[in-house]
């Protein structure tokens, strides 16, 4: 059997992402597995695909909405997305990477997600991922370096163009030893397929 660590591509203004994040380290953990965090930018892959943010696409979009939130209450995951929504998650998602050198990917990834789609607030601006960050004990400094930093720049790049050529096109997806399961409702199957290792 695979210890391979369990794949978890998200955006940060994915609600489904939000959901899922905050179950797979736990999943994974139960099956003797760790979670391998990787952001990357929707927007990009929408590009690609034609694809549009939920909520602006004609009739989808209120039910979206309307899923979002019941979707987190099912899971008991506070959910109140900010007004500017979506935003840009650009900074967020390279301070994740600068988190992810420590082992840290998760904390930070949850402290982002919970104060964006959780408390409602800005995580577009670097600034407020830095004070955000710095709320939830890392280094304000570091993150701000971070942030900026080329290699962590061209990390989340490199990941963004990894996720459209292995056709990886919304959030969160989760791959488990190659396979991919596309949103926070294919939970169980991820579970099933760790336990038995596909069917």
């Amino acid at each position: 059997m695979s210890n391979a660590p369990v794949e978890f591509f998200f955006d940060f203004n994915s609600p489904y992402g939000y959901i899922a994040a905050h179950k797979i380290s736990a999943l994974a953990a139960k099956h003797g597995r760790t979670v391998d965090w990787k952001p990357f930018l929707l927007g990009a892959v929408f590009k690609v695909t034609g694809a549009q943010p939920l909520p602006h696409v004609p009739m989808k979009g209120d039910y979206a909405h309307h899923d979002f939130a019941r979707s987190a209450r099912f899971h008991e995951v506070t959910y109140n997305p900010p007004e500017s929504f979506p935003f840009s998650p650009v900074a967020a998602s390279r301070a994740v990477y600068w988190a992810k050198a420590d082992g840290k990917a998760a904390e930070m990834t949850l402290a982002l997600y919970n104060a964006a789609l959780g408390a409602g607030q800005d995580i577009a601006a670097p600034d407020a991922v830095v004070a955000i960050a710095a709320k939830a004990g890392f280094d304000a400094d570091a993150v701000a370096a971070g942030i900026q930093d080329p290699a962590i720049k061209e990390q989340l790049k490199t990941v963004t163009d990894e996720a459209i050529s292995r056709e990886i096109f919304g959030s969160p997806f989760m791959v488990v030893d190659g396979e991919a399961f596309w949103g926070a409702d294919r939970l169980d199957m991820v579970e099933r397929w760790l336990e038995t290792g596909g069917w």
